[in-house]
Parts: C-alpha cells; structure tokens; sequence
C-alpha cells in the first residue's frame, strides 16, 4: 500500500483563526484565606498557530502555536483597580513578559486514532518554550473535520515550578495560587491555498 507520500500527496496547512478560537487558563487558590479567594480565568488573546498533514495518512502530522505572554487578560469580574494590580503582578513577577515574551509550542510526534469520517483523537508530544524552560509536554486533543476547517478541543495541565515561575501570592502568602495550571481550548483552524 502506497502512504500519501509515496503516492506524491503534499502536506495540506491549516492556520488557527483566533478570532473565533478560545484559549484560556484556569489558576486555583490556596492558602489560609483560599475560602474567600477565586479561581482566576485567564484568557489568551494574542496567539497564533498552524497544523499541517499529508490528507488521509497524517504523516508528517505538525502543529505549533506561538503565545505572546504579555496577551493574557484576566475573565473574572472584579474591580478594575484589582485587575490592574493583578495583570500588573502577572505581566511583571510572574510572567516577565519584558524578559520570555512568548510561549511557543512545536509537536515532536503526532498519533491520530480516526473514529469517523469527521472526528478523530490526536495524542501531541513535543517542546513546550516557556519562561526560559524547554519542557517536553504532551496532551490528547478532538478533532472534527468540517470541509476545509478543523475544530480542535482539549485541556491539559502544567506545573509553574517545572517552568521557574513561581506562583502569585498575596497578603503575605495568607492567599496564593497553586503550583497546577489548567488549559483549555476550543481552536477552529481554516486551510491554506
């Protein structure tokens, strides 16, 4: 049997449309006053990415996102003073934006499980760049493909020590976040000519 490649197949690309994408990061509180704390909800905004596959075969299977750190804005409601101080907190102490302004994920090895015509699971090993650390990280994503439109969704969980950063803490450590991170995303990606 022929693959996509021997048969002179070249890969097909997809770019992410984040106009229509979510991406977003859930931090959880701890600590003596937790109780009283939230959970705060962050957004990616500025981010970009693109997948590419040889069709029917996904050799060659590729994805990479690159997030610029300093796009992340807080979902939760709250006074605009508070989320001033704590986009403030998260951009300087935390993220170091001026320092690691991106975050840049590149796939190592792509394994997809095809449960219809449409759908399909797709388990991503690769780099992660984050905050001066190279990590391999991998995570299992859905995939529908709709014409020429893939819609992907999944989550996954990091740790901020595994990436020297350390988590906010306030009012003397009494409330802090925890070391897990959870992201999620709901991603529609559109074929390039």
């Amino acid at each position: 049997m022929q693959t996509g490649t021997q048969r002179g197949l070249a890969p097909v690309k997809f770019a992410m449309d984040t106009a229509v994408s979510q991406f977003t990061v859930q931090a959880f509180a701890t600590g003596l006053l937790s109780s009283f704390g939230h959970n705060p909800r962050i957004g990616i905004r500025d981010y970009d990415g693109e997948i590419q596959f040889v069709p029917g075969s996904y050799e060659k299977a590729f994805v990479r996102v690159s997030v610029r750190t300093n796009s992340m804005e807080l979902l939760d409601e709250m006074k605009s003073d508070d989320r001033r101080k704590l986009e403030q907190l998260m951009y300087q102490e935390v993220l170091e934006v001026d320092r690691y302004a991106d975050a840049v994920y590149e796939s190592k090895e792509l394994r997809v499980q095809k449960l219809s015509q449409e759908l399909l699971t797709a388990h991503v090993s690769g780099d992660l760049s984050f905050h001066g650390v190279t990590r391999n990280h991998s995570f299992n994503a859905r995939v529908a493909a709709i014409g020429t439109m893939l819609r992907i969704s999944g989550e996954f969980a990091l740790l901020q020590s595994d990436y020297r950063i350390k988590p906010i803490s306030f009012a003397a450590g009494a409330l802090r976040l925890k070391d897990e991170l959870r992201f999620s995303f709901e991603l529609v990606a559109k074929m390039q000519e």
